[in-house]
């Protein structure tokens, strides 16, 4: 039974939320996202309180699915969502121009990334990246595809990490 969909999300001042034959719409200063809401939910808006219910009391599950989805969008439109990378080596770094993110991760090459709409991505200094936006999901993939090109290897630690991200340390070999 999930106890997500069972609680009520509260609009904050200036945000709407409506609801057209299953596509909700949220609006807010940062921008506006769409949504399709499943067809075992319902949703209803009262006072700027959205209560997120099961059209069958077995399909609790999906309403908090759609309940934690429609608190991320509220989420977004108001404050956005960041997530901050670092680069861990010698000659590894990073600096945004345009439209598109130029990495040096040790390879011959440089690594250039374009960012897609909706997201920001600035490097503050040359080994860290920020990137911002209103949609989580977008905000986590971008994230996760700049990190994919160099991961931390457990030897030395070298990669782009999360900054929050602990990298466990292999045991060099003995002779």
């Amino acid at each position: 039974m999930s106890r997500i969909a069972k609680s009520p999300l509260k609009l904050p001042s200036g945000v709407e939320l409506s609801e057209i034959d299953g596509q909700v719409r949220v609006k807010g200063a940062k921008g506006s996202m769409e949504l399709s809401l499943h067809p075992t939910v319902r949703i209803e808006v009262e006072n700027n309180v959205v209560s997120v219910t099961p059209v069958k009391e077995s399909d609790m599950a999906m309403a908090g699915t759609m309940r934690a989805l429609l608190g991320n969008m509220v989420e977004g439109v108001t404050n956005g969502f960041e997530k901050k990378l670092n680069l861990v080596g010698v000659g590894y770094r990073a600096s945004v121009q345009g439209q598109t993110l130029n990495l040096q991760l040790g390879f011959s090459h440089p690594v250039e990334y374009p960012v897609p709409a909706g997201v920001t991505v600035e490097c503050p200094s040359q080994t860290e990246i920020v990137v911002r936006g209103f949609d989580k999901q977008r905000v986590g993939q971008v994230a996760a595809e700049i990190r994919a090109y160099r991961p931390p290897e457990p030897y030395k630690g070298k990669g782009v990490r999360y900054a929050d991200e602990r990298v466990v340390m292999k045991e060099a070999k003995k002779a």
